[in-house]
């Protein structure tokens, strides 16, 4: 008898230290999962990035790709320097999920031309940003440093300023030359004499500067290949071009794509060198090879 009425006692006792650690775990659980308890207490961390992996960056362009940016290759004999230069220089990095790269640089009879591209993916260590918001923000400041002029209002009518601009300057080159011919049309000889004094009063000098213009010269960018916003590439994008000073040696001219798709940064720089003394690469032929590129790097990360 006595024995049945120490075992519910202690049948108590027990069921009173159980509640009392069931409520110590209930008190101290919610602060370990940051995803349960009141949705009212309970601050909800910031989505993480689309990506948690990077491509390898030497493996990222295809032969073709750089047969197109590197017209050296195509030139090599050697089967095992032609491969090299395909495979590129793989950048140093200690984190290829975080960071990956390559450069190439291949000579050619007409040009150097140098290639490097780099992937970047942002992680936000502040449960407050996003790594999307990281990211933008890190973009941001890059497209801030490159210091891109004024967009025009549109492709159009930038096209339609800078035509109004030239034919206007061909306008008064042309009412000049038919004052100057009408002056010499009496004898070939004031005709010569004309060409003199044009020679000495620096009348060719409007001539030579629609020269250049009309021929794409480094000196007058038409407006759609100026450093400008790209807005049908990746999240955000920009593309920078600069051309080396100089004109007696040949200028090296660098174009530069950045673009963001969600939480990666891709970098393009592409440049180009002449081998020839006063050679200037093509703008808009260098810049087409640049945005393809872009577009192949945009299709791999989103594939």
């Amino acid at each position: 008898m006595q024995r049945k009425a120490y075992v519910p006692g202690a049948a108590v006792l027990l069921a009173a230290l159980l509640a009392g650690c069931s409520g110590g775990s209930g008190d101290g659980g919610s602060p370990s999962d940051s995803k349960g308890g009141d949705s009212g207490t309970t601050t909800v961390a910031a989505q993480p990035g689309k990506y948690r992996t990077l491509p390898e960056a030497c493996g990222a362009v295809d032969h073709k790709t750089l047969d197109a940016l590197l017209p050296g290759i195509a030139q090599l004999t050697d089967p095992a320097q032609q491969e090299k230069a395909y495979a590129g220089e793989a950048a140093l990095t200690y984190d290829t999920d975080r960071r990956d790269g390559c450069r190439w640089k291949v000579e050619s009879a007409a040009a150097t031309d140098h290639l490097s591209v780099n992937f970047e993916r942002v992680v936000s260590y502040d449960n407050a940003v996003s790594d999307d918001n990281k990211a933008e923000e890190l973009y941001n400041s890059r497209q801030t440093e490159a210091n891109l002029p004024e967009p025009v209002a549109s492709g159009s009518s930038s096209g339609t300023a800078s035509d109004s601009a030239s034919d206007s300057a061909s306008d008064s080159s042309s009412s000049e030359s038919a004052s100057a011919t009408a002056s010499s049309t009496p004898t070939s000889g004031s005709g010569s004499g004309d060409s003199e004094d044009d020679g000495d009063g620096g009348t060719p000098g409007p001539s030579h500067s629609g020269s250049p213009s009309g021929s794409g010269s480094p000196a007058e960018t038409p407006a759609a290949l100026q450093p400008r916003v790209l807005d049908d590439l990746g999240d955000q994008a920009f593309l920078d071009d600069a051309l080396s000073p100089g004109s007696s040696t040949a200028r090296q001219r660098t174009v530069t794509v950045v673009f963001r798709t969600s939480n990666v940064i891709v970098t393009i720089e592409y440049a180009e060198q002449p081998t020839a003394s006063g050679g200037v690469p093509d703008s808009e032929e260098m810049q087409d090879r640049a945005r393809k590129l872009a577009d192949v790097l945009d299709d791999k990360l989103n594939g």
